[in-house]
């Protein structure tokens, strides 16, 4: 066998990382298998899963390794041996009979009784794995269409009951590879998961990320096909040029801040401007709350913005809908018609949801080719769906997709792997971001922030820049509580972290 490299560990400053869904990767495993001798891909499956347990599992004075009866569970009995050759205390627990599986899986089960390795079947009553102990997961993997059952399911539990370490091969069992949803009650909180062949979308978004934990890839020297989607790389940023000037830079027209809701305009506002654009304008809907900022001096305040000529809102980039209330409705039709580069978000969202004309104006930008981004939250993006945020949730690269079919425009879904769909591109899920970023505010800096930096750039891809913007957000989340810090990323702090971010 050719000596393979090491797994990788799937870094957010590396990549973007090809991902593959259920359909995708179940492809490359048939044509790996297709190209290989018998047995080996499951070898080379097996010592992928032994380095990476030598690595990160280290000083355990029993590694358990829960196997099902398919090839995620002979991947499991190949490392158990493996182990067992190392002189590591070694348990596999049987959690189904390998003996009635594929090829693969019986000849793994027979090699390890060979071996030696202590083999005997899942016992529900067995006392669970303590923190001086390790857990392998390779109960279901790819193989899962539905939620786990009978002494799988107990199998599940029983890992999730103890407080030992866990490295789930491929998945952590229970979790959908495409949809990041646990597929039942039962769901392994993988410590460390080692996806092979592929990278599956499902360990980035929704639950997935919580479940997966720290995720490397190895892809046990196979090519893979072409991906369903892509896992974010960081993005570039262009200092500006020695001769450059503020007129260079765009403007940034910023629309919202209804009575009651100003500050959600102004936080956008200023995260344009931290974003490098060169002008920003605040047009608030709160004529109260329309004028200057102390605190921002070097914004400008612009009453009744929208109504300025066409060929002013086709050189603009217009930041719509931050704290706009019921109010911004009566903006939308100038904007949707007119704006050169226009970000939607939050209440703007709502109205064109429930207006079928500010619907069609908003499909008619696509056409003219005035590029739009949308920027939803999961309720957001099922008003617009006309569906329930539980099933834009049951699978979010599906909604992002059927949002960027119904409005022509690019979608950021925002969730935990944000995910940035665009009209003939793969959707780009995200890899950055926290809990620090769950707090009131934080989605009208990242409208802003892309506002800003599409101006500044006004000749980049949207959805390159959409992704690039939403990573840098979740990379300032990243770096907060890198820093020790406990609690939420203040959204009047967040866009300066981003800067610094960046």
């Amino acid at each position: 066998m050719p000596t393979l490299p090491y797994p990788v560990m799937v870094d957010a400053r590396g990549g973007p990382w090809a991902l593959h869904d259920a359909s995708a990767s179940r492809i490359a495993e048939a044509d790996a298998l297709a190209r290989s001798p018998g047995h080996v891909l499951m070898t080379r499956a097996g010592t992928a899963v032994v380095r990476l347990a030598l690595a990160r599992l280290a000083g355990a004075s029993r590694v358990h390794v829960v196997c099902g009866p398919g090839n995620n569970g002979g991947d499991g009995l190949v490392a158990a041996r493996l182990l067992h050759g190392q002189g590591v205390r070694v348990q596999a627990h049987l959690a189904g009979d390998p003996s009635r599986g594929p090829a693969d899986a019986r000849q793994a089960l027979a090699e390890a009784r060979d071996a030696g390795v202590r083999l005997s079947p899942f016992d529900p009553d067995t006392p669970v794995p303590t923190a001086d102990e390790a857990v392998i997961d390779g109960l279901l993997g790819l193989g899962l269409h539905r939620a786990p059952e009978g002494l799988v399911a107990a199998a599940v539990g029983w890992v999730g009951a103890g407080s030992a370490p866990v490295l789930s091969i491929d998945l952590p069992s229970g979790l959908h590879p495409d949809t990041g949803q646990a597929l039942g009650t039962a769901c392994v909180r993988a410590t460390v998961t080692l996806s092979l062949l592929t990278l599956k979308p499902g360990l980035f978004t929704a639950h997935g990320r919580d479940l997966a934990g720290e995720v490397w890839f190895d892809a046990l020297g196979v090519t893979a096909s072409p991906p369903s989607a892509w896992l974010a790389a960081p993005p570039r940023w262009d200092p500006p040029a020695h001769d450059s000037h503020k007129g260079a830079h765009g403007d940034v027209l910023v629309v919202g801040g209804a009575r009651g809701l100003a500050g959600a305009a102004w936080l956008a506002a200023d995260a344009a401007l931290q974003a490098g654009a060169g002008r920003v304008f605040v047009s608030a809907l709160d004529a109260a709350a329309a004028g200057f900022d102390a605190g921002r001096p070097e914004l400008m305040a612009r009453e009744r913005a929208w109504q300025a000529s066409a060929s002013e809102l086709e050189q603009s980039t217009v930041v719509c809908g931050c704290g706009g209330g019921v109010d911004v409705g009566a903006t939308l039709v100038p904007l949707l018609a007119h704006a050169g580069r226009l970000v939607l978000d939050a209440d703007a969202l709502n109205v064109i949801a429930r207006e079928l004309p500010l619907q069609a104006l908003l499909r008619s930008r696509a056409a003219l080719r005035r590029p739009t981004i949308l920027t939803p939250h999961p309720l957001e993006a099922a008003r617009l769906l006309g569906c329930s945020t539980k099933a834009v949730q049951a699978d979010r690269l599906l909604a992002a997709r059927s949002l960027v079919e119904r409005t022509g425009a690019v979608i950021v879904l925002k969730g935990s792997g944000t995910v940035t769909a665009a009209p003939g591109a793969l959707p780009v899920v995200n890899p950055t971001g926290n809990g620090a970023l769950a707090t009131a505010g934080s989605g009208d800096v990242l409208a802003g922030w892309i506002g800003g930096w599409w101006a500044r750039r006004p000749g980049v891809d949207p959805a390159e820049l959409a992704a690039g913007a939403v990573w840098q957000h979740g990379r300032a989340a990243d770096l907060h509580v890198a820093a020790g810090h406990r609690g939420p990323l203040r959204a009047g702090a967040l866009a300066k972290a981003m800067a610094q971010a960046r």
